[in-house]
């Protein structure tokens, strides 16, 4: 039984596609494959939140489609797209496609780790975060703690001393996310 979706989703059309094609990494080794066809089965489980196992047998096989978004991902296929996005217009295709693909680079966190959560927080695609800011880790603020006079603060005693450490160990949890986000509220950030 195939997934539910969550958000609208329709195959590319020949526009969105050209739109694309600029941030393809050149071809690799391996069988040829029709690339329109795989972004199609990316675009469509970024639509669901589903499992790969679970795309439609007209998308071609699951293991198949995720190996090559891996693929794809260690090539810093979401990183160009989220650049790209950044610096488009208001009315530019990529706009239209903004979505799909920041749910398709929160899937790629999974590979490509804290470097996409942080390219996404300077770029302001909260979309693309794998949940909401609040709970996924900011390492610009983790930068600020650092710089942070801490021991001089410290030393001090009294109730000041106490109220700065609890913002402090706050700052700290803030900074490195929450560990575990629930899948339900994974499913609903859109």
């Amino acid at each position: 039984m195939p997934a539910r979706l969550i958000i609208p989703y329709a195959r590319l059309t020949d526009v969105q596609w050209a739109a694309l094609l600029p941030y393809l990494p050149p071809r690799g080794v391996g069988r040829p494959c029709d690339l329109r066809a795989q972004f199609d089965a990316f675009f469509r489980v970024a639509a669901t939140e589903g499992a790969w196992r679970e795309l439609p047998a007209e998308f071609g096989h699951g293991a198949s489609v995720a190996r090559q978004f891996r693929r794809l991902s260690h090539a810093g296929l979401w990183e160009r797209l989220l650049l790209a996005l950044a610096a488009a217009p208001a009315w530019h295709v990529l706009r239209g496609l903004e979505g799909f693909i920041c749910r398709a680079a929160r899937r790629a966190v999974r590979l490509r780790g804290l470097g996409l959560i942080v390219l996404a927080r300077r770029l302001n695609l909260l979309r693309a975060l794998p949940g909401p800011s609040w709970m996924v880790a900011d390492p610009a603020l983790s930068e600020i703690i650092r710089h942070l006079d801490i021991r001089a603060r410290i030393l001090r005693r009294g109730r000041a001393a106490r109220e700065f450490l609890r913002a402090l160990k706050h700052l700290h949890t803030l900074a490195g996310g929450r560990s575990y986000i629930p899948r339900t509220l994974r499913e609903c950030w859109k």
